[in-house]
């Protein structure tokens, strides 16, 4: 089967969304709209991607990094949205005579690879001249009804969203155009040059080629689906949540059928570029984002946001959030604990409750158990940092970095400030403030010596009674 060229009609301005970001630039389950039937047409195997957008050219930053290095997605322009005819006339530029060409609309997500590639193979068993995926609904009331001939072929589809579009015999019809279509590409780009725009609203209508071709005694076949919500499109927010809940559905099958034990899926969130290994549990009220990697045999969440994280095998992490970070294997995190960018917590490690880690590499076996801020760190292999340890990272103008040995045994309530060093097996006193090196199996101890003041309560209470 020749590869297809396939087209993504996404020129429609979605002015129900009621929001200043393009229809289709939406985020769908960590991936915008557009996405979806982008990574769908090359799961089937497509030899070009065409979207075909608007003047405004919204969509051209995300198609050029869709397309990367290689041109396998391509944007055309529809100047002005006169009908879907039109719109893939923008594109006939990018349609090979001799190779099948697939036309698809842009706010569809749900539709997949798998579904393409079966619509391309039946075009080519029928050796159609135009193949349309439709449905058997049980209530096709809102859309087209497919009419087929005495020999079965497709004759022609007759819309029925206002009174008198259709016969009572024809709305009586249960099967629908799901609008998606796969074309011979020659017989395509001929039989728009034919289109007319003979309707109220003068634009130039895709299904309108069909009868055309029919009329040319050319195969028009009918590709018929069993899963309605391959076609289901995105007009409003509404439309979006319902096509979420099916995606995100979709989504938490394919991790529990690898291996992924999911307690409740219908209190997790999970992109669908996320990764996850095997064994790994993922507690409710977990949301899990981006492309974020997660390793075997992890116990994620419960209430934990992981976003754009590396997680290695064996990693424990409940009730924190997590952004753009790296936790390897055998570490703990939480709970109630925050890593910010760029914080690597090395194998065995532990993050306790309410600690914050930025922009620091926590070494194997060290331990930050709790009630701490480390941003700007170095913390050696098996250190231990007391609970209430600061790095005071910040002198007003610029970020300054400290650097915490090996076996360090760090006292509750110290402060470091930086730029400062302490070597290794170094001890801290509880309640110092760090500001000059500390040598490598030295003490360091930084405040003030106590003193007492006897009698001070009756001292306090006399003052008062004057």
């Amino acid at each position: 089967m020749t590869a297809p060229v396939v087209v993504i009609l996404a020129a429609g301005q979605g002015t129900r969304m009621r929001s200043a970001t393009p229809k289709l630039l939406h985020p769908l389950c960590g991936r915008p709209v557009i996405a979806w039937p982008i990574a769908a047409a090359r799961a089937a195997g497509a030899k070009r991607v065409v979207v075909v957008g608007g003047p405004d050219r919204a969509l051209e930053p995300f198609v050029t990094e869709a397309a990367g290095a290689g041109s396998d997605v391509i944007l055309a322009v529809q100047q002005e949205p006169r009908g879907t005819a039109d719109a893939v006339l923008a594109a006939r530029d990018h349609v090979d005579r001799d190779a099948p060409a697939i036309v698809i609309c842009g706010d569809v997500p749900l539709m997949t690879g798998d579904a393409l590639r079966a619509l391309a193979q039946a075009h080519a068993d029928h050796n159609a001249s135009a193949t349309m995926l439709t449905m058997v609904l049980a209530d096709p009331s809102g859309y087209g009804r497919v009419v087929r001939g005495p020999d079965g072929a497709v004759e022609r589809v007759v819309e029925t969203k206002k009174p008198g579009d259709a016969t009572p015999a024809e709305l009586e019809i249960r099967e629908v155009n799901g609008g998606v279509y796969a074309f011979a590409g020659g017989d395509l780009l001929d039989a728009l040059a034919q289109v007319r725009p003979d309707n109220a609203q003068g634009e130039l209508y895709l299904p309108d080629a069909l009868p055309l071709l029919r009329a040319q005694d050319k195969v028009v076949a009918a590709h018929v689906v069993d899963d309605p919500a391959l076609a289901l499109g995105i007009n409003d927010r509404n439309d979006l949540a319902k096509v979420r809940a099916i995606a995100q559905q979709r989504i938490h099958v394919r991790h529990m059928a690898a291996g992924v034990t999911i307690v409740d899926p219908g209190s997790t969130v999970i992109d669908a570029d996320v990764e996850i290994d095997a064994d790994t549990i993922v507690a409710p009220f977990t949301s899990i984002h981006g492309t974020t990697r997660i390793g075997a045999n992890c116990r994620i969440g419960p209430l934990t946001t992981l976003i754009d994280v590396t997680l290695g095998a064996g990693v424990t992490i409940p009730h924190s959030y997590a952004t753009d970070c790296e936790v390897r294997d055998g570490a703990s995190v939480g709970p109630f604990a925050y890593l910010r960018p760029q914080a690597l917590l090395r194998e065995g490690s532990k993050v306790g409750t309410f600690v914050e880690i930025k922009n620091s590499d926590i070494g194997a076996r060290a331990k930050v158990p709790h009630l701490s801020y480390i941003g700007d760190a170095d913390v050696g292999a098996g250190t231990n940092l007391g609970a209430s340890t600061i790095t005071a990272n910040y002198d007003g103008r610029r970020k300054h970095r400290t650097t915490i040995g090996e076996d360090v045994h760090g006292g509750v309530h110290t402060s470091f400030v930086a730029p400062v060093t302490v070597g290794d097996d170094a001890w801290i006193g509880a309640g110092s403030v760090i500001t000059d090196e500390i040598p490598a199996g030295a003490l360091g101890i930084a405040r003030a010596r106590q003193r007492n003041v006897d009698g001070y309560d009756e001292q306090v209470q006399e003052r008062a009674r004057r």
